[in-house]
C-alpha cells in the first residue's frame, strides 16, 4: 500500500514539477499531426502511447508487444530518423541534468526511463510495473 502511495505522490510531483504535462501535450500535438497525415497514423498511435506514459510514468514500464513484426521494426527505423533520436537525446539530457540535484533524481530516472520508448516506440506497450 505504501508503495502505491509513493508512486501516486511521485506521479503528481512529476506532473507539476517534472515536466510531465508539457511532455504529454507535446506528444499529443505530434500525434494530432501524425493523424492528419494519414500515412503516419501508426506514429500517431505511438505518440499517444508516449503521451500517456510521460504523463504518469511511475509504476509503469514499457515492454515489447507480443506479435510485433517486421513492419513495426521498419517503421521504427523511419521514426528514429525523423523524430526518435532527438526525443531520446532530449530525455537523456534532461535526465542527467535532473539527476544533478537530490530532489530531481526521481524525475531524472523517469526521463531516462522514457529514452528507449522515445527512441523505438512501435511494437511496444506500456504495462504496470510488477
Amino acid at each position: 500500500m505504501l508503495e502505491g502511495v509513493i508512486r501516486f505522490v511521485l506521479n503528481v510531483l512529476w506532473l507539476i514539477f517534472g515536466g510531465g504535462l508539457v511532455l504529454a501535450v507535446g506528444y499529443g500535438v505530434a500525434a494530432l499531426v501524425c493523424f492528419a497525415l494519414v500515412v503516419t497514423i501508426p506514429f500517431g498511435v505511438a505518440a499517444l502511447r508516449l503521451a500517456g506514459y510521460s504523463l504518469w510514468p511511475f509504476g509503469r514500464t514499457v515492454v515489447p508487444k507480443p506479435g510485433a513484426g517486421v513492419a513495426s521494426g521498419l517503421a521504427n527505423i523511419l521514426w528514429v530518423v525523423l523524430a526518435g533520436w532527438w526525443l531520446a537525446l532530449s530525455h537523456l539530457v534532461a535526465g542527467v541534468v535532473l539527476c544533478l540535484t537530490i530532489i530531481g533524481i526521481p524525475f531524472g530516472v523517469a526521463n531516462i526511463k522514457l529514452v528507449p520508448a522515445a527512441f523505438w516506440p512501435l511494437g511496444r506497450e506500456v504495462v504496470d510495473a510488477p
